[in-house]
């Protein structure tokens, strides 16, 4: 007698329970209790008549049917996942809240004028924003979107990448620190620096060269403007002080960068209407406004 189909529901809790490596984790994940999670799993090898998950006091491990089971459907059910999130939903126009983290040197240049269009033409949308430079849990503190600048990669099999857009970067620092120290040829100790602590490891510059470690770029493009030394910026960041005058750009070879811009979701969770529209309008709006 042929054994019944699996059960789609019982199937997305053991691929949870696999890549969180946890029961726990896994009701976290999915918003469900863990007793929920420790019924399906039973119930899910009480249909295959085999042991899937070896469980002890402190962790879980898949058996070796548990993981071709696992190898065999988790990406056929995120890609199910995935396109049953994007079908289109008649006459329903989004609404309620979005739950959105950014950078603040997002926040304070990207965010509002993106934020005040599609509100406008979203009346019904509200918004819950966390402006912080600090790494977010998007799952376990219930975000449906981070935007962030990622310049050295990100890979997670708990969250989709996409990305939207690319941020330049480069030197600027205040007319009166080039009048009093000259224009620098490179990252040396001849000159002060501003920069953030990731640069710092990834050029593999001594950390007393550096005068300011900061990682706010609101702060670093306030010290570079009083010409406390020369800092790294993103390009749309230091526009607005060009433009015044305040900063002046100062290339330096081989230190240019270009970076993603992009959008974080948690992927195992069904994309909202809401989410999708404003993932939309937010590349929509770059395509029109680069940042530049």
């Amino acid at each position: 007698m042929p054994k019944p189909p699996l059960d789609y529901d019982l199937l997305a809790i053991f691929i949870a329970v696999a890549e969180e490596k946890g029961f726990s984790k896994a009701a976290i994940r999915l918003g469900i209790s863990k007793g929920t999670v420790s019924r399906a799993i039973t119930e899910l090898e009480e249909l295959r008549d085999v042991e899937l998950i070896y469980r002890t006091t402190h962790a879980v491990a898949l058996s070796t049917a548990g993981t071709t089971l696992y190898e065999r459907t988790a990406k056929h059910l995120r890609a199910l996942d995935e396109a049953i999130g994007h079908l289109p939903e008649p006459g329903e126009r989004p609404s309620g809240v979005l739950r959105l983290t950014a950078a603040p040197c997002l926040g304070t240049a990207l965010l509002p004028e993106v934020l005040a269009q599609f509100a406008s033409r979203y009346p019904k949308v509200t918004f819950d924003l966390h402006i912080t430079n600090a790494v977010v849990d998007l799952i376990a503190q219930g975000f449906d979107l981070a935007i962030r600048a990622v310049a050295f990669g990100m890979k997670s099999s708990t969250l989709t990448v996409r990305r939207i857009g690319v941020v330049e970067g480069g030197f600027y620092t205040a007319p009166s620190y080039l009048a009093r120290r000259g224009r620098p040829k490179a990252v040396s100790a001849d000159h002060e620096w501003i920069l953030q602590p990731a640069l710092v490891q990834r050029w593999k510059l001594p950390r007393e060269q550096v005068r300011f470690a900061c990682d706010d770029f609101a702060v670093m493009r306030e010290l570079a403007s009083e010409g406390a030394g020369i800092t790294f910026l993103p390009s749309y960041f230091a526009a607005p002080y060009l433009r015044s005058g305040k900063l002046e750009h100062v290339p330096i070879a081989g230190r240019a960068m270009t970076v993603p811009l992009v959008v974080l979701s948690p992927s195992k969770r069904q994309v909202s209407r809401t989410v999708t529209a404003f993932r939309d309008f937010l590349i929509e709006w770059l395509q029109n406004a680069p940042l530049s």
